[in-house]
C-alpha cells in the first residue's frame, strides 16, 4: 500500500499489491484521471492524453489552442470553463453566477482514513490498514476550496472517494450540484450495468452496452429506493461473471442520489456518483464546511463476482459495525403473517412456546403492538403498549418470551405518523409538508420531519424509553412511504432546498445515538422490504429486510441482485405460507427453506396451525441451517447461474477456513425431457479432494470447478436443493 507524488510529471499514483489509482495534475491547474485498474508497478506516463487544436474547443489557456477541457479526462470537473460533458460540481456566488474557476494548490498524504462527520462511511480499525490522499483545489477570488479525499487500503482492491466544500470567503455561497466523486475512462468499449426493479421485484441485475448517450440511474424518492439502487458498474465487453475487468461505484448514502454513465463525442466515458441535484441544495455561509457522502470505487478483473467479493468483504467487515459485526445472527419467527393487527399477549407467548420447541431464537413481534392501532390508519407515532392487547406492557411480554428460551424482538416505523394520532393532534407542523397545500396521503401516512432537532428528540426518547424498559433484543426499522410535498416549518424560506439531505442526516443522528445507548440490540433495516438497501443504512443496522416479497421463486432473483453489492450476511430472509400472500404461488416447504437459509434465516407463519409433519420439517430446517450459518454468514459467496437469464438458479459458499462448500442449486421449471445441467463450482482449491456429505463420495476440487457437477433432474416446479462438501483432511 503506497501514496506518491512525481513531481516531474506532476503524477499521483495509489496502489496495494492488486490495485493501482493513478491521476495527474495538467498545466499546473486541472486534474486529469489517468488510470484505475490492475496494479502498475511503476507508471512512467504511457496514458498521457494527446492535446490537438480541435476548431469547436474552447482553449482555457489563450496561448494554446491545442489544450481543452472538452478533450481532458478529469478527476473532478466543473462548469463554464470549456468542458460541456456534465460536471461534478457548480456553485453559486451571491450575485447568482455560477462561474468559478478552481485550480490545484497542494496535497497531504494521511495515516488511515478520516470519518466523515455526521455521515456513514468505510472506517479503519487501525491506521496501518490505509493512507488516505487529500487534493486541494481553491478558486482564489471567491476564496473556496474543494478538498479531494481518496483512501486506499492495505487488504481491499477499493479506492473511496469524497469531497469536503470550505467557504474560506465572506460571503455565502450556494452549492447547486456536488458529486461525491467523477472519473473519465478511455474508450467506449464498455456494458453499463444497473441495479433496477420495484417494490416487491428489488435488485434486478440490468446490463446493456454503452453508446453515444447517458444513462442514469436515480432516485427523488426520499430514500435509495427499490427502484434504482445507488450503484454503476462498467464492464470491458467480454466480461462476465467470473472473468474480465469491472468497475463498480456505489455510494454510501440513504437518501436521494444520482448515478451516471456518459458518453462523450470524443469517446471517452465520465462516471458520476452523488446527491441528486433535483432534490438537493444547500447555502453554506462564510467559513463553513459541507462534506459530501462517500462513494466506494471496486476494480475487479475476475468479473462481477470478483467485484462483488470485495464489496462483501470491505462492507462486512469495514461498514457494518458493533456487536453484531462478526457475530451469527439469529434465526428469528416474525409474528405479522400469524396475526397482522389481531395480536395480544396471550397469542404471542403461545407462539413463542411452540417457536423454542423447533429451534427459534427471536420472536419478533411485529405491527400492532401500540395503542389504537386496529389497522394501517392509526397511531403510528404514538410509541405506547395497548394495554387491552398487553396488560403487562411489552417488558413482561419480553421476560414470558425469554422464559420460554427466545430473545425478543419488536417492529418500529419511528420516522411516520398517522393523521389520527395523539403526536399528529398535537404536532401537526412536525410532518414534511408545503404550508400551501394539504399534504399527500401514502399509505395513510405522514413523514417526520427530522431536521426538526425536536423531532429528532422526540424519536430517540420514545425508542429509547421502551428499549430501556423492556429486554428487548432486536428492532425492525421500517420507512413505509416516500417523501413527497418537500418543504418544512423547521427551515428557512431560502433554505428548503436542503430538507432532503438534511432529512437523511437527522436520520443518521438519531441511529448513531441509539446505537451508541443500546449496543446490544441488532437493528434490521426495512422499507417496505428493499426500499432502503444501502451502505448507508449497513453503516448502523448490519442486516436489511431484503423484500417483502416472500415468494420462493421471485426471492431467487431478489437476493441473487442484492448480492452483487451486498454480503448475505446482510440479508434477511425468511420462509412465509403458501401459497405466498404476495404472488400466490405455491411452492414446497423445502424449496421456500433452500432459498431462504442463504442469508438471515427466518420464517413468517403460524406454527401453531401447522401439521405435525411441516413442523418436524421446520425443525429439521432450523437445526440443518444452525450447522452451517457460520459458512452462509462469514463464509466467500460465489454466484453460478441466474435466475433471470433460465430455468437455473445456483451459487456456493465456502468457509472462511476452506474447509467446507456449500452448493445450492435451484429449478424453477420441470423440464420434461430430465436435460442434464452442469454446474460449475467456484473458489475450492483444486487439488484437494471434497466429500459429498449427503452420500460420502469423493471428488477433487478441480473436477468440481471444472468438470462441474449435474443439478439433479427436476420432476415437479420449483425444486432447491443444499449439497455440502466437506474437504477431506490430507493424509
Amino acid at each position: 500500500m503506497n501514496i506518491w507524488y512525481e513531481e516531474q510529471e506532476h503524477i499521483f499514483s495509489l496502489s496495494n499489491e492488486r490495485i493501482s489509482y493513478i491521476f495527474s495534475v495538467e498545466k499546473d491547474r486541472y486534474l486529469s484521471h489517468r488510470y484505475f485498474g490492475r496494479r502498475l508497478k511503476r507508471y512512467g506516463g504511457s496514458g498521457r492524453p494527446y492535446f490537438f487544436d480541435r476548431g469547436f474547443c474552447a482553449n482555457p489557456l489563450p496561448e494554446d489552442r491545442t489544450f481543452s477541457l472538452d478533450t481532458l479526462p478529469r478527476e473532478y470537473p466543473d462548469i463554464n470553463q470549456g468542458d460541456f460533458r456534465c460536471p461534478a460540481y457548480v456553485i453559486q456566488t451571491e450575485d447568482g453566477r455560477r462561474v468559478t474557476r478552481f485550480g490545484y494548490k497542494g496535497y497531504e498524504i494521511l495515516e488511515g482514513k478520516p470519518g466523515l462527520e455526521g455521515l456513514p462511511s468505510v472506517y479503519v480499525e487501525d491506521e496501518g490498514e490505509a493512507m488516505t490522499l487529500r487534493v486541494t483545489l481553491e478558486d482564489e477570488v471567491i476564496k473556496v476550496r474543494l478538498l479531494l479525499y481518496y483512501t486506499v487500503f492495505q487488504d481491499y482492491d477499493a479506492v473511496c472517494r469524497h469531497v469536503e466544500v470550505v467557504n474560506g470567503g465572506d460571503q455565502e455561497i450556494y452549492l447547486e450540484r456536488l458529486m461525491s466523486m467523477s472519473m473519465d475512462l478511455p474508450g467506449t468499449d464498455y456494458d453499463v450495468v444497473t441495479l433496477t426493479g420495484g417494490h416487491m421485484d428489488e435488485k434486478n441485475i440490468n446490463r446493456r452496452p454503452l453508446t453515444s448517450d447517458s444513462v442514469v440511474a436515480e432516485s427523488i424518492r426520499g430514500s435509495s429506493s427499490p427502484q434504482a439502487a445507488p450503484c454503476v458498474v462498467l464492464m470491458d465487453r467480454e466480461a462476465g461473471e467470473h472473468q474480465g475487468e469491472v468497475w463498480g461505484v456505489n455510494f454510501i448514502y440513504s437518501g436521494d442520489f444520482q448515478a451516471a454513465a456518459q458518453v462523450s463525442q470524443y469517446r471517452t466515458v465520465r462516471v458520476q456518483m452523488g446527491m441528486n441535484p433535483l432534490t438537493f441544495g444547500w447555502s453554506l455561509g462564510a467559513g463553513e464546511r459541507f462534506t459530501v457522502p462517500e462513494t466506494v470505487l471496486v476494480y475487479s478483473d475476475q468479473g462481477l463476482n470478483g467485484m462483488s467479493q470485495t464489496f462483501h468483504s470491505l462492507y462486512q467487515k469495514r461498514l457494518c459495525r458493533g456487536a453484531h459485526r462478526d457475530r451469527v445472527r439469529p434465526v428469528l419467527l416474525n409474528g405479522w403473517e400469524a396475526f397482522t393487527f389481531d395480536v395480544d399477549e396471550e397469542k404471542c407467548l403461545s407462539l413463542a412456546r411452540e417457536a423454542a420447541k423447533l429451534g427459534v431464537e427471536l420472536l419478533v413481534l411485529d405491527d400492532g403492538w401500540f395503542k389504537n392501532r386496529k389497522d394501517d390508519k392509526r397511531a403510528l407515532g404514538d410509541w405506547t403498549e395497548d394495554e387491552r392487547k398487553f396488560p403487562g406492557g411489552i417488558p413482561r411480554l419480553a421476560e414470558a418470551v425469554r422464559r420460554e428460551g427466545l430473545e425478543f424482538g419488536i417492529w418500529l416505523e419511528p420516522e411516520m405518523v398517522s393523521p389520527d394520532s395523539d403526536l399528529y393532534r398535537s404536532h401537526g407542523d412536525w410532518v414534511i409538508r408545503s404550508p400551501h397545500y394539504d399534504p399527500v396521503l401514502s399509505r395513510n401516512q405522514y413523514v417526520l420531519d427530522l431536521s426538526n432537532p425536536q423531532v429528532r428528540d422526540y424519536v430517540i426518547r420514545s425508542v429509547s424509553d421502551l428499549l430501556e424498559r423492556a429486554d428487548i433484543t432486536y428492532v425492525k426499522w421500517d420507512m413505509n412511504r416516500h417523501i413527497t410535498d418537500l418543504g418544512s416549518f423547521c427551515l428557512a424560506e431560502g433554505r428548503q432546498r436542503e430538507l432532503s439531505h438534511r432529512y437523511m442526516l437527522g436520520l443518521y443522528e438519531i441511529l448513531e445515538t441509539l446505537n451508541s445507548r443500546f449496543p446490544h440490540v441488532l437493528f434490521e433495516s426495512c422499507s417496505s422490504g428493499g426500499g432502503r438497501y444501502d451502505g448507508g443504512m449497513l453503516y448502523y443496522m448490519p442486516q436489511t429486510w431484503a423484500s417483502d416479497n416472500t415468494d420462493g421463486v421471485c426471492r431467487l432473483g431478489i437476493q441473487y441482485g442484492t448480492s452483487l453489492l451486498f454480503p448475505p450476511v446482510t440479508m434477511g430472509c425468511h420462509v412465509s405460507v403458501s401459497p405466498n400472500l404476495q404472488v400466490g404461488r405455491s411452492t414446497s416447504l423445502a424449496m421456500r427453506f433452500a432459498v431462504a437459509m442463504s442469508g438471515n434465516l427466518g420464517y413468517e407463519m403460524d406454527f401453531r396451525r401447522l401439521p405435525e409433519k411441516e413442523r418436524e420439517e421446520i425443525r429439521r430446517q432450523i437445526a440443518f441451517y444452525k450447522e452451517l450459518r457460520e459458512v452462509v454468514h462469514k463464509g466467500r459467496f460465489y454466484r453460478l447461474a441466474n435466475p433471470r437469464e433460465g430455468n437455473l438458479a445456483a451459487w456456493n459458499f465456502v468457509s472462511e477456513d476452506g474447509e467446507r462448500v456449500i452448493f445450492c442449486c435451484y429449478q424453477i421449471l420441470s423440464d420434461v425431457v430430465r436435460a442434464s445441467v452442469l454446474v460449475k463450482l467456484r473458489g475450492l482449491e483444486r487439488d484437494r479432494v471434497y466429500r459429498l456429505r449427503q452420500d460420502g463420495s469423493c471428488y477433487g476440487g478441480d473436477e468440481l470447478m471444472y468438470a462441474g457437477i449435474t443439478a439433479r433432474p427436476a420432476e415437479e416446479d420449483f425444486t432447491g436443493h443444499i449439497y455440502v462438501f466437506d474437504r477431506v483432511t490430507e493424509g
